[in-house]
């Protein structure tokens, strides 16, 4: 039975001005696009209307779900728009930077509750992490084999997921214990997350949700919106790197990102309000339906040789052992339970 005290712990009445503050946030980001890029931001509107009509989805499930617009962008453009993995993780940052800070604004302003313990640690072990993988991890792996290890993070996960809400079970609203122990999980969890970032544009929300929800027992509703300021944090992070250090932010990225920022700062907004309306399980099943989506499509458009199979297969295997681990845990278990 899910102990109702801490579930009600997680609502919070959002402000009668949310619609204003969000119209305000649009029409400020919008008259900055158009005075930055003029002319050219609206014919990028107009030639890349495919990256638009994908980031206006992304935007959304960004704010509403632990995965950010990355986790849409970057296997979209990599297999359907058969734009190189290195471009798509550039953008997949640079364009986060701007729909999930814009969602993470919200959160904030709506009083949606987050676990700041959680995004404090996280956030600070990332920032080396995403800088390790931007600078020399990135440059050494194969593309088949960052799209494919992408796909098997998210499908490990689901799993477990969808283990855990098979029935009813009692929540955190935030963390139980914190402690030296937790501060540690919380860190290899950024560290990893940041390197994931660095390699696909996504990566730390995901990894730091499936550790506050599998192991911690914290609530989908607060894990959500935590993993969306914890990505929004990641991407400035990673999309400065790309923009002042690694200069890699090319003309070709500076359209697409164009076309794509009119959108993501209504989209990803909007996704955080509907997280705020969604239940736990809402949350958690459509995380494991896009998930399933993203996993079908990659073994269609992913060319996987036997070798890459076998591999795929094991670390699959291994990913799922580690998060089952994860689940099956009773050091943060609620102790008061009941209706």
């Amino acid at each position: 039975m899910i102990d109702t005290r801490l579930s009600r712990g997680v609502r919070r009445r959002a402000p009668r001005s949310t619609p204003y503050f969000h119209a305000v946030m649009t029409l400020l980001v919008w008259t900055a696009w158009f005075l930055w890029g003029g002319q050219r931001a609206v014919q990028a509107l107009e030639t890349h209307w495919p990256v638009s009509l994908t980031m206006a989805f992304g935007s959304l499930i960004a704010g509403a779900t632990s995965e950010g617009g990355g986790a849409v962008a970057f296997p979209i453009f990599t297999k359907v728009l058969a734009i190189a993995p290195s471009d798509a993780r550039i953008f997949s940052l640079a364009i986060q930077s701007v729909g999930m800070t814009a969602a993470s604004l919200l959160i904030l302003f709506m009083r949606i509750r987050v676990s700041w313990r959680a995004i404090l640690c996280a956030s600070l072990a990332g920032i080396p992490g995403i800088a390790l993988s931007s600078f020399w991890l990135s440059p050494l792996v194969s593309p088949v084999v960052v799209r494919i290890s992408f796909t098997l993070m998210l499908a490990s996960f689901a799993v477990t997921l969808w283990l855990l809400n098979r029935v009813d079970r009692a929540t955190h609203s935030d963390l139980s214990l914190f402690g030296g122990r937790e501060v540690m999980l919380l860190a290899l969890a950024g560290l990893l997350g940041g390197i994931m970032s660095g390699l696909v544009g996504n990566g730390i929300d995901i990894v730091t949700f499936a550790l506050l929800v599998l192991l911690f027992r914290v609530s989908e509703k607060v894990a959500t919106p935590t993993s969306v300021i914890l990505m929004a944090g990641n991407s400035l992070v990673g999309f400065g790197l790309h923009l002042f250090v690694l200069d890699d932010f090319t003309p070709q990225i500076q359209a697409w990102w164009l076309a794509a920022v009119p959108i993501v700062v209504v989209g990803a907004p909007v996704g955080a309000m509907l997280c705020g309306w969604m239940t736990r399980h809402h949350i958690a099943w459509l995380l494991i339906f896009l998930i399933l989506v993203e996993f079908v499509t990659s073994l269609i458009l992913i060319p996987l040789s036997a070798d890459l199979l076998m591999w795929a297969a094991g670390a699959l295997v291994l990913l799922a052992g580690v998060d089952y681990a994860l689940y099956r845990s009773s050091r943060y278990l609620p102790t008061h339970v009941g209706r």
